[in-house]
């Protein structure tokens, strides 16, 4: 079989995360030998990029709107990694090529309607070629299926046995524009059916909780509607060792019920106004535009812990994941060592995957090794 001309492509290299990711692929591709490429719809600025980092990624010019394009450039590396969002309008095409040309792909899309589309229409022909698709692949949704998985492997819950975890973020960080332009894109689509997953073994349900007291985090959980859910139930509905059944909440970690329900008031009057035309584009107006980020004096002052608990059987146990910067810098880390992974062949299973499912505890000790923290907390 020919080699392919590229091991990893990074679509979206010259955008905000892009940039952070390019730069931690350029100098993790040489330690393991990898041929990395950045790829986007400017030359120019890929070339300096490209400079900029040492001058050894490759530059590939390609449209996300040209299929034809996009499959050639599939066709020539093992594994093409995209940052180009809102995932939902300009990322459709990027998926669909490499399902078709059995080439690996990994994306940042934190909007529940294409991750779900990309599972339903690609799942079949990526197993077919061979092919590993993995969606929200950053701080979300890694640290939340994989931190999840550590806590129901800690548990080690029995066949017979239903199962729930919750999962609790704490943290201080702020949004770019591409993330906030992704966020309205997903609210804006909410009333569109989510498929079900495409395959599982195992029935699970998402945890409902409103505002409740969690002793875990010294506080109270607030219902966070992200991804995170949709993408852990399914590794969960696929992954054995998760119990006879099971069910999922995420929550966002506040000081008080009062402070909590504030939140709570916030979050829901916010997505009420993102989901209307009119509204939405107002508020657009008043967020940073796509390729506008924190800088680095502002992230390095970020962190996160994600504590996830995970019970069966009267018996608990409970994870926990900490980082720096989670949706830049520990994106780009997460993202970089996914690609690196799959294109070193440590993929764990085909067809569209959520992280746990592709690529599991590996993963999980490559984020180790970069500084991430992954431990059993009780």
């Amino acid at each position: 079989m020919t080699r392919p001309e590229h091991d990893l492509v990074l679509l979206g290299a010259t955008g905000f995360t892009g940039r952070l990711a390019a730069a931690h692929l350029a100098t993790r591709a040489a330690a393991e030998g990898r041929r990395v490429a950045i790829a986007g719809r400017d030359r120019w600025r890929l070339t300096t990029l490209a400079e900029e980092l040492g001058g050894h990624l490759a530059v590939e010019v390609v449209d996300t709107d040209d299929l034809g394009g996009l499959m050639d450039l599939a066709s020539r590396t093992r594994v093409l990694a995209t940052t180009v969002g809102p995932y939902a309008r300009r990322g459709r095409l990027v998926p669909q090529a490499c399902a078709r040309t059995g080439t690996s792909y990994l994306d940042l899309a934190g909007e529940p309607v294409f991750v779900a589309d990309v599972a339903w229409r690609h799942d079949a022909e990526a197993r077919r070629t061979g092919a590993t698709l993995v969606s929200s692949c950053g701080f979300e949704s890694v640290v939340t299926d994989l931190g999840a998985q550590l806590a129901v492997e800690a548990l080690a819950p029995g066949d017979d046995e239903p199962v729930e975890v919750r999962s609790y973020l704490r943290g201080q960080g702020a949004a770019s524009g591409g993330t906030i332009a992704s966020a309205f894109e997903s609210l804006g689509g909410r009333a569109r059916r989510v498929p079900p997953p495409s395959r599982g073994r195992r029935p699970t349900a998402r945890i409902t909780d409103g505002v409740h007291e969690a002793e875990v985090i010294d506080g109270v959980g607030v219902p966070l509607p992200t991804v995170d859910g949709q993408v852990v139930r399914r590794s969960a509905a696929r992954l054995p060792g998760y119990g006879a059944r099971f069910a999922f909440g995420y929550f966002l970690a506040a000081p008080s019920r009062l402070v909590g329900l504030g939140m709570l008031a916030a979050m829901t009057g916010l997505s009420a106004l993102a989901a209307t035309p009119p509204t939405r584009t107002l508020l657009r107006a008043f967020a940073p535009s796509p390729g506008e980020g924190p800088s680095a004096a502002r992230r390095a002052e970020h962190w996160f812990t994600v504590t996830s608990v995970a019970s069966a059987g009267g018996r608990q146990v409970a994870s926990e994941v900490a980082g720096g910067d989670a949706g830049y810098d520990e994106t780009a880390v997460i993202l970089g060592e996914a690609a690196l992974a799959l294109a070193a062949g440590e993929a764990l299973a085909t067809g569209a995957c959520g992280p746990a499912e592709a690529l599991g505890s590996g993963l999980r000790e490559r984020l180790r090794a970069q500084g991430l923290g992954f431990e059993v907390t009780g």
